[in-house]
């Protein structure tokens, strides 16, 4: 028997559920995960509220970290006893033990916690790809990123400066900002008390920047446009502030042939090999110390509906891990 947190309908966070359900046996090439620590994202919120369908009743969560303590057959790793970390596409995290394919997991290697390793594989891996793969970020390069005082954003900013970028941080408090300073960036701006776009033209001489990593979505996103050089980059990754509106292409010629994209980290790790090569180069940049993992807040795992609260009253800093 095991007990998870699900949702039986859309809404808010009192929707969240503490069920007890059985677990099945792990089929070929699963295992089971007794799970120390879970990853919390906006994701979740998403999952929670319906603006990502899903079957219900369903779980929430897409990353954890754990232990496994069964094997199914034909499975030659991870082993018994491994210290194992995961992101799926599937949610249902948010429980204390779990099935998942085997080719899904990584192991965590020394020097790494379970609560790090928890709160890195969603957030970690979208820093990951966001500078490695979507916008190749280079020496010299100015770049925005968006709620950077958050979970990806703190990754991102001290990876970012790590690859020798200018790093302009942009959040939502000025103890935000300072979070953000305390991890590397250079420059901070406001986002609603200072014209974004403008103070990006300021910092940048003029030129705007090549890339702009935004989080943010409905509330943000044409300010963020307006920081982009000529054929810059807009990467719009969240929706924090609700979706974007529809835009017309023509306003990406209007604004120099700018180029727009929508990733999602599933596509950059959908082959095994693609996803041990990203887990080695983000748990390689953490052992190097270059990155650290900020755990800004913790909650027990029956107290999720309390962590989604302040999530959305964007009352965080860094990432939240729940405890089952």
């Amino acid at each position: 028997m095991t007990y998870a947190i699900r949702i039986h309908e859309f809404g808010g966070p009192e929707v969240l559920r503490l069920d007890r359900m059985d677990i099945p046996t792990p089929g070929r090439g699963e295992v089971r995960i007794r799970q120390t620590a879970v990853g919390l994202n906006f994701i979740d919120v998403y999952d929670r509220t319906g603006l990502y369908p899903m079957t219900l009743p369903g779980g929430l969560g897409r990353e954890a970290a754990g232990v496994v303590v069964e094997v199914g057959p034909g499975v030659r790793q991870p082993c018994l006893g491994d210290r194992v970390a995961y992101v799926h596409s599937v949610p249902g995290a948010y429980a204390n033990e779990r099935v998942m394919p085997a080719d899904r997991v990584v192991k965590i290697p020394d020097g790494v916690t379970d609560e790090e390793a928890a709160a890195v594989m969603l957030k970690g891996l979208t820093a990951w790809y966001l500078l490695r793969r979507t916008y190749r970020v280079k020496k010299g390069d100015p770049v925005v990123i968006l709620a950077a005082a958050g979970g990806v954003g703190l990754i991102a900013v001290q990876w970012a400066r790590l690859l020798g970028a200018e790093v302009i941080a942009v959040t939502g408090s000025g103890e935000k900002a300072e979070l953000a300073r305390e991890h590397g960036a250079q420059h901070t701006i406001l986002l609603g008390r200072s014209d974004l776009a403008g103070r990006v033209r300021e910092i940048t001489g003029g030129r705007g920047v090549p890339v702009v990593y935004d989080s943010i979505g409905k509330d943000s996103f044409f300010a963020s446009l307006d920081c982009l050089r000529p054929r810059g980059l807009m990467v719009t990754y969240g929706n924090a502030s609700g979706p974007v509106p529809p835009i017309a292409p023509l306003e990406l010629a209007k604004r120099g042939s700018l180029y727009l994209t929508r990733p999602t980290l599933f596509h950059y790790i959908a082959k095994r090999a693609e996803l041990a090569a990203a887990a080695r180069e983000l748990f390689g940049v953490m052992a190097s110390g270059a990155v650290k993992v900020h755990i800004g807040q913790r909650y027990p795992l029956a107290e999720a509906a309390t962590a989604h609260a302040a999530l959305e009253a964007r009352k965080t800093t860094g990432s939240t891990v729940l405890t089952p």
